[in-house]
C-alpha cells in the first residue's frame, strides 16, 4: 500500500514498527512526531471489534463527551419550536428553527456539523433522512440528538460531544483531537473512548471482543496500540 503514497507518507510510515504494538502513551507521541500535515491534522482512534453487524445486538453506536475536547468548534442546529428554541438559542446553539430551516437543508445547506431535534419535531425533521442520515447528521435518540433537554445537548455538543458507531466491518472511529494538543490530553481522551467502547460490548459477543486498536493523523500511517496498556 505504501508505494501508493507519497514521499511524505513513506518517511512517516518508515518510524513505525509494524511489528510492535506501542502502549497508548507511546503511540500517541509517535502520532504527534511523524505528521507532516501542513495543518493541525485530526487525531483519530480506531478500534476493530469482533462483532457480527449484521445483528442488530452487536451493532454499536452512541455518544461520549471528551474530557479534553476535539479541537474542532462545531456548528450546531436545532430543530425546535417555541420555549425549547429558546433555549437552544440561549445554549449557544448556531442555527434555530422549525420547517424553515428543513426547508433549508432540503435545498441543499449542510454547513453544520451536529443537528439536534426535540422529539415532537421528528415528524418534520425524518424527511432529511436521505439527506442527512448517509452523513452521520441525523438526530437520534441514541446519541443523545433527539431529546427535550435541547440546552444540555448543545452545550455537549459545544464542549466535545462525539458520536461512535461500528461500520460495517465491525470497525469503531472517532476522533479524539488535533495533533497540536498535550500528548496527556489525547491519551486521555483516547482512554475515555476505550472505557465507552469496552462497556458497550454486547452479551452475545464470544471470545476476543477487542482485536485491534490504531491511532492516526489525517494523512499519517496508522500506529498499532497495544490493548494491554489500557
Amino acid at each position: 500500500m505504501a508505494r501508493n503514497r507519497g514521499k511524505n507518507y513513506k518517511a512517516a510510515l518508515e518510524q513505525v514498527d509494524s511489528e510492535k504494538a506501542y502502549s497508548v502513551d507511546e503511540a500517541v507521541e509517535l502520532v504527534k512526531k511523524i505528521d507532516f500535515a501542513k495543518f493541525d491534522a485530526t487525531v483519530e482512534v480506531v478500534f476493530n471489534l469482533n462483532v457480527d453487524t449484521k445483528q442488530a445486538d452487536q451493532q454499536l453506536r452512541g455518544a461520549v463527551v471528551l474530557p479534553n475536547g476535539t479541537g474542532k468548534d462545531q456548528t450546531v442546529v436545532v430543530f425546535a419550536k417555541g420555549d425549547k428554541a429558546k433555549e437552544a438559542e440561549a445554549a449557544g446553539a448556531d442555527f434555530v428553527g422549525e420547517t424553515d430551516l428543513v426547508e433549508k437543508i432540503q435545498d441543499g445547506w449542510l454547513d453544520f456539523d451536529v443537528a439536534i431535534a426535540t422529539p415532537d419535531m421528528m415528524a418534520q425533521v425524518g424527511r432529511l433522512g436521505r439527506v442527512l442520515g448517509p452523513k452521520g447528521l441525523m438526530p437520534n435518540p441514541k446519541t443523545g440528538t433527539v431529546t427535550m433537554d435541547v440546552a444540555k445537548a448543545v452545550e455537549e455538543s459545544k464542549a466535545g460531544k462525539v458520536t461512535y458507531r461500528t461500520d460495517r466491518d465491525g470497525n469503531v472511529a472517532v476522533p479524539v483531537g488535533k495533533v497540536s494538543f498535550d500528548a496527556d490530553k489525547l491519551i486521555g481522551n483516547i482512554k475515555t473512548i476505550e472505557e465507552v467502547v469496552v462497556r458497550a460490548r454486547p452479551a452475545s459477543v464470544r471470545g476476543t471482543y477487542v482485536t485491534n486498536v490504531s491511532v492516526s493523523s489525517t494523512f499519517g500511517p496508522g500506529v498499532k496500540v497495544d490493548i494491554e496498556s489500557f
